[in-house]
C-alpha cells in the first residue's frame, strides 16, 4: 500500500523516533507514557509497512540500523517543525502574556522598583518575570531578556540599552574620606554567575586607583550579588558595584561613592528571538524598557556632571 498523507502511520513514527533517539524501548516508553511492549509493537508495525528492519534487538539494548539512521533526522526535523508551529499558535492564543528574563539582582534592584510605572503604561499586558542566572530559551515563547554582556547572540535580535559603570560604594555611616580608611573595613566580594565575562574586579579597581590590594581590609564574600548590595547598605564593608543597579540607593543616600575611579562595565542588552520580531505585546514591553533605560541614563549623566556624591 502506498504511503501518503492519508495513510501516514503517525503513532508508529512517533514511537520509532523516540526509540531511535533514546536507543531504548524502555526510555522511549517512559517518554511517551506507554509500555515498552507498546513501543516495540508500534516499531514492528512500521518495519512491516516499510519492509526493512529498523533496529537490531540486543540484550537490554536496541541499535538503529542504517535505514533507521536515514529516517531519524527527517522525522526529527518534521516533529520540530510541528512543535514550533503549534507553539506559535499557542502564543497567539496567549498573546497578552510576555516573559521577561533577567538575573535575580537586576530583577530586585532595577526592575521591581519600576514595575508600577510599567503597569500604568501597559495595563493590559501580563508580564511574567523569569529571574535566574540561567538564560531562558527565548525561541519557545513570547519572551524578552535583559542580557548583561557584549554578545553576540546568534539567531536573536539584540539592542544595547545601556553601558554600565562600576565604582566603590559604601554606606555613609562608614564615614570614609580617603584611601587610608579602606584598611579598617572589609571589601565585599560576590561570585559572578559567569566569571568569563571579564567584569571589573577589585584588582582592576586598585590598579586604576594606584593603591595596593594589601591596602584593602579583609574580604567578605557572597554567592549572590543582591546580598552583597544589602551588606554594603548595612555598613558591612565597601563594595565594587554596578552603578546602574544601585542607582536608587545612591539617590536615597543609603549608599555613596566616597572616592575612587569609575570603571567601565559591560552592556545591558535587550534580546529576543528573531521568530518573534513584530510581536505586538513584546514590542510594548521593549518600548517601555527602552524609555525607562533612557530616563535612567539621562539622570545618571546629570548626576555625573554635578560630580561624585558626597554625604
Amino acid at each position: 500500500m502506498p504511503v501518503n498523507r492519508r495513510t501516514l502511520p503517525l503513532s508508529q513514527l512517533r514511537a520509532f523516533e523516540a526509540a531511535a533517539r533514546q536507543r531504548s524501548f524502555k526510555r522511549a516508553a517512559e517518554e511517551l507514557a506507554v509500555t515498552p511492549a507498546a513501543v516495540s509493537h508500534q516499531v514492528r508495525e512500521l518495519e512491516a509497512l516499510l519492509g526493512v528492519a529498523l533496529f537490531e534487538r540486543r540484550v537490554r539494548q536496541v541499535v538503529p540500523t542504517p535505514a533507521a539512521m536515514q529516517l531519524l533526522p527527517v522525522l526529527q526535523r518534521g516533529f520540530d517543525a510541528f512543535g514550533e508551529a503549534l507553539e506559535a499558535l499557542r502564543e497567539q492564543g496567549d498573546s497578552g502574556s510576555v516573559t521577561l528574563s533577567c538575573t535575580p539582582a537586576f530583577a530586585s534592584q532595577w526592575l521591581l522598583p519600576r514595575l508600577a510605572d510599567f503597569h500604568v503604561r501597559c495595563p493590559d499586558t501580563d508580564l511574567r518575570i523569569h529571574a535566574s542566572e540561567a538564560p531562558l530559551d527565548l525561541s519557545r515563547s513570547a519572551s524578552l531578556a535583559i542580557r548583561y554582556g557584549m554578545g553576540p547572540y546568534p539567531e536573536h535580535e539584540a539592542e544595547v540599552l545601556a553601558e554600565d559603570t562600576f565604582a566603590l560604594v559604601a554606606s555613609p555611616g562608614l564615614a570614609l574620606v580617603g584611601y587610608g580608611d579602606l584598611k579598617a573595613v572589609r571589601h565585599i566580594v560576590f561570585d559572578w554567575y559567569s566569571p568569563t565575562l571579564g567584569l571589573p574586579s577589585w584588582q582592576h579597581w586598585c590598579q586604576a586607583a594606584d593603591v595596593a590590594q594589601a591596602d584593602l581590609g579583609a574580604s567578605l564574600t557572597f554567592s549572590d550579588e543582591s546580598h552583597a548590595i544589602q551588606a554594603a547598605i548595612a555598613g558591612q564593608g565597601v563594595a565594587l558595584l554596578s552603578l546602574t543597579l544601585v542607582k536608587a540607593e545612591l539617590e536615597r543616600g543609603v549608599l555613596q561613592v566616597p572616592f575612587g575611579p569609575r570603571l567601565p562595565g559591560l552592556r545591558y542588552q535587550l534580546v529576543r528571538h528573531r521568530r518573534f520580531a513584530g510581536h505586538a505585546e513584546l514590542e510594548q514591553v521593549a518600548a517601555w524598557l527602552r524609555r525607562t533605560f533612557a530616563g535612567v541614563a539621562s539622570e545618571q549623566s546629570d548626576a555625573a556632571k554635578r560630580g561624585p556624591a558626597h554625604h
